[in-house]
């Protein structure tokens, strides 16, 4: 059965600001998990609800193109533009080819690093909020990844609040002008160039210069393709982390048997990461394009309709996860979708669970307890399901 005379429009930015898009996605997997979302101005797209779908059209890169974007409400000229150049945007054999250039800075020792550093920054953010007095949990979890994506591209410490501020207004704040988001990226296009110049002059072991170094099909890639794919790590790297982070001590807030059981787990601090990850799931969709028409789900989709799998409903799908819409922290490990699957696996998920093993480990360890201190405001976004506000009191032991 289809449901589109329900008027549902999983596009809508406020079904996740205000709405219960839980529920919705639940019905979908029920009666249309294979959906023809038509939007009320116009347009539509084929939304996929259920796990099984959900992975089948991520892996299937031959069928399913990410050269036609990988968002919905994206410009069409600019992924064009950026198609076949940026990582994200860019399928097989190519894309393998910039995915190694940029992984190669993903050493172990790296991260073994990484881990350290972030112990000793998430001790002293967290000495500032342990006093019970309410702080904005927002501003704690957007510093984690963006001092782990300036270590990457080789940002020095100095210029780390810059790239702060920069990239919570181009990228992340929902609250932010067009004009303040254009001029806070235009700023970040600069700050690439001075970083690029000074690595061709003096490499280094980061992202950037690597990416100089490197070749794709046995051509040098242009500096444009350079800041593209800086884009792509920061954009990338910061969203999702901050929100799971923030998702993340709310699911714990909200269920405290949940709290108490994984403060008395702390060898097992990669399972409720993992959990958090799942529940919080906070990139929203990815759009692909079929090539040829196909069957999914038992539905037709015909050459070029966009197809939107919608990550947090397969991770919730309850044929791969037991009473999934629940926050279990002793669930054992499953294959969820966060970090999507197949040749687009999100390349920085290894650090990821670095950040959030090391916010919660720590948290867990120092804190007996927290509690919403004012109004949680989520964003108005079909892209992140997370957060604008949270307002909490974090208990010392």
């Amino acid at each position: 059965m289809d449901i589109a005379a329900d008027g549902i429009d999983l596009a809508d930015p406020g079904l996740y600001a205000t709405g219960d898009p839980e529920a919705v996605w639940a019905a979908l997997r029920r009666s249309s998990p294979v959906y023809r979302n038509r939007r009320p101005g116009g347009g539509e797209f084929w939304a996929v609800t259920r796990h099984a779908d959900a992975v089948r059209v991520m892996r299937d890169s031959a069928t399913f193109t990410s050269e036609r974007g990988m968002r919905l409400d994206q410009n069409p000229a600019a992924v064009a533009a950026a198609a076949g150049r940026l990582m994200i945007v860019t399928d097989p054999p190519r894309h393998a080819q910039i995915r190694r250039l940029i992984g190669a800075v993903f050493t172990p020792r790296r991260v073994a690093r990484l881990e350290h550093d972030l112990r000793a920054l998430v001790g002293e953010r967290l000495d500032r909020v342990l006093s019970g007095e309410p702080c904005e949990f927002t501003d704690f979890a957007a510093v984690v990844p963006v001092a782990v994506i300036c270590d990457l591209l080789g940002v020095p410490v100095a210029d780390r609040e810059f790239m702060l501020h920069c990239t919570r207004v181009a990228f992340g704040d929902s609250g932010a002008s067009e004009m303040d988001r254009l001029a806070a990226h235009a700023s970040m296009l600069d700050y690439y160039q001075e970083l690029v110049d000074e690595r061709r002059r003096e490499p280094g072991d980061d992202v950037i210069s690597a990416m100089l170094a490197g070749t794709v099909d046995g051509i040098a890639l242009t500096d444009e393709e350079i800041f593209l794919n800086c884009d792509g790590l920061v954009s990338g790297g910061n969203e999702t982390t901050r929100h799971a982070t923030v998702g993340g001590l709310l699911a714990l807030i909200r269920h405290p048997h949940q709290w108490r059981l994984a403060a008395g787990l702390p060898g097992r601090v990669d399972a409720v990461v993992n959990e958090i990850l799942r529940y919080t799931s906070p990139a929203m969709h990815a759009l692909r394009t079929p090539r040829t028409d196909v069957e999914v789900g038992g539905r037709r989709i015909r050459a070029g309709e966009p197809v939107a799998v919608w990550l947090p409903s397969a991770d919730r799908d309850e044929v791969v996860f037991e009473r999934g819409d629940e926050f279990d922290v002793t669930r054992a490990a499953g294959n969820h979708v966060a970090f999507g699957v197949g040749p687009h696996y999100c390349l920085g998920a290894a650090l990821a669970r670095v950040e959030l093993r090391v916010v919660f480990g720590e948290l867990l360890a120092r804190a007996r307890g927290a509690e919403v201190a004012g109004p949680v405001r989520r964003l108005s976004s079909n892209l992140i399901w997370g957060f604008e506000s949270l307002p909490v009191r974090i208990n010392a032991r």
